[in-house]
């Protein structure tokens, strides 16, 4: 297990009411690597939920794949799993407000 610092996060709904955060991990992204977010960054304070994507084939096979999430001190943290898959691509939807 090893934190991802390189990830992508695109805040995608800025200012309706909701939030909605797209997380792109690189390639090299393996089961229960961790990625954390501070939610105040993106003007979330509460976090609603994620759905998850696994690139078996980088941008063209994807699965879904259920993270687990933990939110501590204003920090979510999303932990890579649902597969035991290895050097893979992944997208978060995160939803918030």
């Amino acid at each position: 297990m090893a934190a991802i610092t390189t990830s992508t996060v695109t805040d995608t709904i800025p200012a309706l009411g909701r939030k909605m955060l797209m997380v792109e991990t690189p390639a090299t992204a393996d089961s229960d690597d961790t990625i954390a977010i501070t939610l105040a960054n993106y003007g979330i304070t509460t976090f609603l939920g994620i759905i998850g994507f696994e690139h078996t084939t980088t941008d063209s096979v994807v699965t879904t794949e259920a993270p687990t999430t933990a939110v501590s001190a204003g920090v979510l943290t999303i932990t890579i799993g649902g597969s035991s898959d290895d050097d893979e691509k992944r997208v978060y939807i995160v939803y918030g407000k």
